[in-house]
């Protein structure tokens, strides 16, 4: 059934029916499985039969560039921008600066942030190298002291 119903409406058709809905009350096929070039009447495009074989037809569609004859121009319906006022303009400004405020705080924060783990860091690594070199000594001063125990 679904193979019957693609039969009766092929890509051209539905294409064609998007942009015009009244086919011109002509029959759309002639015979079974051939599609009616003529069936729609489209001014803005056309159709080109490329190839037609067993396996499928392929088209060729081509595009018109739209025509504005008879049509007003659309520039005189838009509303002219009017030209902004002092106020406004320095509104503006003032905005602008502000986002330049928030962003220079903003990266003076993460500045200090980032100095600041920086020096936790080296902290860090001075009080573990600190602390293995007086591991070190406790037990050069034990292993010292353990020796003179022995020796007397």
């Amino acid at each position: 059934a679904y193979k019957e119903k693609m039969k009766e409406l092929p890509l051209v058709s539905l294409f064609c029916s998007c942009f015009l809905s009244d086919p011109l009350n002509k029959p759309a096929y002639a015979y079974e499985d051939t599609v009616d070039l003529t069936w729609c009447v489209i001014s803005d495009m056309e159709v080109i039969e490329l190839n037609k074989r067993t396996s499928g037809q392929s088209f060729e569609v081509i595009l018109k560039p739209p025509s504005f004859d008879g049509i007003p121009e659309f520039n005189a319906s838009l509303p002219r921008r009017r030209d902004p006022s002092l106020e406004e303009i320095q509104k503006k400004l003032e905005a602008a600066e502000e986002r330049r405020k928030r962003e220079h705080e903003r990266q003076v924060i993460q500045k200090a942030i980032e100095e600041n783990n920086n020096f936790i860091k080296t902290a860090k690594e001075k009080l573990a190298q600190k602390m293995e070199s007086n591991k070190e000594n406790r037990e050069a001063h034990l292993a010292a002291m353990l020796e003179r125990l022995q020796e007397k």
